[in-house]
């Protein structure tokens, strides 16, 4: 697929906001299950159930859950007929008795409070800005409903219960370090929203790829779902894919186990998932350590991919004024670039 690569000397960069909710279904973890304290739930089928499958009479009379955790529950053995264990597709008569126990799942839990370290790097009356470790998930989903950054939050600052997604507006992958802003109030939310659908927020990344770019440049190049594998992202000429263009200047250049690697400053124009990611390797220059997107035989080098999101900068909702952080190398990606022989950059 042709990628639109430019040389390019623009300064100013922006992200936007990225932020896909997802609702699937996963058991509590049974630290949380014992205190869930869900009580049975008994019910008497009426002749208006007559000839109507289980799964189908539940949903109707437990609409609060979906048919695919009532679903679940009878598999599991947690819904009873008459006193048997139930099954799915059975048919109903219209006057049986139905006990159904249900049971408490992760994401239930995923707005609890939890005491978590977090990085400050400035705090007011409107916004937060941390500095994102390496391994925090920002926001519950799948496979992570607690542990997560809003998790964290929530037991800091107990308000932000009354903002949406306590007040996160951008995400960073979990395996990248780096910068992000929360917003404390709806309205600082609402403005910092804004100003990312504006791209008038700066963030830079620092990322190390293999291969030396032998000049600076400029892709643009739609990205959407990767057509077999639906987890992973991938340049598209899709009508579903949106517009991503990425800016990247080479820095410095070294090697890691001979083969040759180079430090790049990416400042984006858009904010689509895994952007950075996908942009450079559809040009050959994949992160070192991506075992989504990089070399797979050389993963082992290092055990993330190599990006951080070095600087941030947004006008501040409240007073107007041009604010600007910045997040110092994580000890792990320091470590890797003086392997590499990376000492100095401009």
């Amino acid at each position: 697929m042709k990628v639109n690569i430019q040389h390019s000397t623009d300064k100013e960069f922006i992200d936007s906001p990225a932020l896909d909710d997802a609702d699937d279904f996963e058991p509590l973890p049974a630290d949380l299950a014992d205190d869930a304290g869900f009580a049975p739930v008994t019910l008497k089928l009426a002749s208006e159930h007559c000839g109507i499958r289980l799964d189908k009479v539940l949903s109707t009379l437990m609409p609060e859950y979906s048919r695919a955790r009532l679903q679940q529950w009878i598999e599991e053995g947690m819904v009873t007929v008459d006193g048997k264990p139930a099954k799915t597709k059975a048919i109903m008569l219209g006057d049986e008795t139905v006990v159904v126990h249900p049971q408490a799942a992760a994401s239930d839990f995923a707005f609890a409070p939890e005491d978590l370290p977090l990085e400050i790097l400035h705090e007011d009356a409107d916004l937060i800005v941390i500095a994102k470790p390496v391994g925090l998930v920002v926001h519950p989903a799948a496979g992570n409903w607690s542990g997560t950054l809003l998790n964290g939050l929530l037991h800091r600052w107990p308000q932000l219960q009354g903002v949406p997604r306590a007040g996160i507006v951008h995400r960073l992958d979990k395996d990248t370090s780096g910068l992000l802003v929360i917003a404390k109030t709806l309205i600082a939310q609402t403005d910092l929203v804004r100003q990312l659908q504006e791209r008038s927020v700066g963030r830079e990344y620092l990322a190390l790829v293999w291969g030396q770019p032998v000049s600076n440049g400029r892709i643009e190049a739609a990205i959407g779902r990767h057509p077999r594998e639906r987890t992973k992202m991938a340049v598209s000429k899709s009508l579903l894919a949106k517009a991503a263009i990425t800016h990247y200047q080479k820095l410095a250049i070294g090697s890691l186990d001979g083969k040759p690697v180079a430090l790049l400053r990416c400042k984006l124009e858009t904010g689509r998932t895994h952007q950075i990611r996908v942009h450079l390797q559809s040009i050959g220059f994949p992160l070192v350590g991506d075992a989504v997107y990089g070399k797979q035989h050389l993963t082992g080098v290092f055990p993330r991919q190599a990006l951080h999101a070095e600087k941030l900068g947004l006008i501040h909702p409240a007073t107007g004024e041009a604010c600007e952080w910045q997040a110092a190398l994580p000890e792990d990606m320091a470590a890797l670039l003086h392997k590499a022989g990376i000492t100095a950059w401009a």
